[in-house]
């Protein structure tokens, strides 16, 4: 390690930083860490498998996450075998969070990312048939032959004396649905919320095994779960919530502002102007690594191209159509900035839509993007923000 003080594992208002000197890795490893509270991972698991990488090496960190998510593995199948369930579903979770994190730093085109992933859907689906009530894998069909995966969980019906309301949940750029059951739905399911994890096209399976890149007519997909969520006899079809995370944020307030089913909606962390922060990062950052990940996600064969699609993405025009409640959710040390969502909410609040904005701070914790840092406080104020209007 470096013996330079800059170089020394820290505190600071984002978060703990592991690696001063490679911020992309301790973002993402302040995001693992935040999922040991959930019970994704131990603190123990992720400081060791930490120790044995070489900063900046992709592949040491794809390795040892591996081995991680391997050791996990095989303590499930232990436990199952021994019928201890509720240890079995744990290091399911875990196995399946740690292959998600392995692949985080591959290249796009390498052969690992689909192997890894189809693992990480293995465990998410061995995890879900140990819940109880039992998690179920949904097709949701998008009416032109294509299919999106989602997951649905419910909470118990113990609790309930009706069928529960329903929020739909994605991530943003490298968001999945597998990481959602993870870092939402026990807050969802304590407050007899049931949740519906989905991969939207450029996410998770959707991207990996259908070669789908996003799009900007995101209320086509929400449309066709809510159609979904409606066919079924399980769940309360007129009470459904939306969350999105990160570039999720972006896709859950374009569809609600042209879904009116909804009875509420969540950006946990936004960009505003898209095209201007990407033209920006483009001018300044050009040969960033993060330029081909998104090419992939944006389906573009060049970073120029992903900056000319992301036209397609603004938010002015249609946050003026959102009727329902709607809450935007920002950290003062996002690496996105504040400011970008205090302009969302300003402009949403003078063209009269019921807005409102959450903001944490680095003395609470939860400052950092989408509460990575803390998700425990994000996800609990957002649960309950949901609950109060749908439950």
């Amino acid at each position: 390690m470096n013996s330079s003080s800059d170089a020394v594992p820290r505190y600071q208002p984002e978060g703990w930083t592991h690696w001063p000197a490679h911020p992309a890795w301790s973002q993402q490893f302040v995001r693992i860490l935040g999922a040991t509270q959930e019970g994704a991972a131990t603190v123990g698991e992720c400081l060791l498998a930490a120790s044995r990488m070489v900063p900046g090496d992709a592949s040491s960190w794809h390795r040892e996450w591996q081995r991680m998510a391997e050791e996990n593995a095989q303590r499930a199948d232990a436990a199952l075998a021994a019928r201890h369930v509720a240890t079995a579903r744990a290091h399911h979770l875990r196995a399946s969070n740690y292959h998600r994190v392995s692949e985080l730093f591959l290249a796009p085109d390498d052969a690992r990312r689909r192997t890894t992933f189809a693992e990480v859907v293995r465990h998410s689906h061995a995890h879900l048939r140990l819940m109880s009530p039992p998690g179920e894998v949904v097709s949701i069909e998008l009416g032109d032959g294509q299919t999106l995966d989602a997951y649905l969980l419910k909470p118990a019906p113990a609790s309930l004396a009706h069928r529960p309301p329903v929020v739909i949940a994605f991530g943003g750029l490298d968001g999945c649905k597998d990481e959602m059951v993870q870092r939402m739905a026990s807050a969802a399911l304590a407050r007899g919320l049931a949740l519906l994890a989905v991969d939207m096209p450029g996410q998770g399976e959707a991207l990996r095994f259908r070669g789908m890149a996003n799009r900007s007519d995101t209320a086509t997909p929400v449309a066709r779960c809510i159609d979904h969520l409606q066919s079924r006899g399980d769940v309360d079809g007129e009470r459904i919530a939306l969350y999105g995370a990160s570039l999720g944020g972006v896709y859950s307030a374009r569809a609600a502002s042209g879904e009116p089913r909804l009875k509420a909606v969540v950006s946990d962390s936004l960009v505003f102007n898209l095209h201007a922060a990407l033209a920006h990062r483009l001018a300044v950052e050009s040969d960033s690594g993060d330029w081909a990940f998104l090419q992939w996600v944006f389906g573009c064969g060049s970073a120029s191209a992903v900056v000319e699609k992301s036209l397609q993405f603004g938010m002015a025009d249609l946050l003026p159509r959102i009727r329902c409640p709607y809450l935007i959710v920002q950290g003062t040390h996002d690496f996105l900035g504040l400011q970008t969502a205090l302009d969302a909410f300003d402009h949403a609040r003078r063209h009269g839509v019921p807005v409102e904005l959450r903001v944490f701070d680095a003395e609470e914790t939860g400052a950092s993007h989408c509460q990575a840092d803390n998700p425990t406080i994000g996800q609990a104020f957002i649960c309950d923000w949901l609950a109060d209007r749908l439950v």
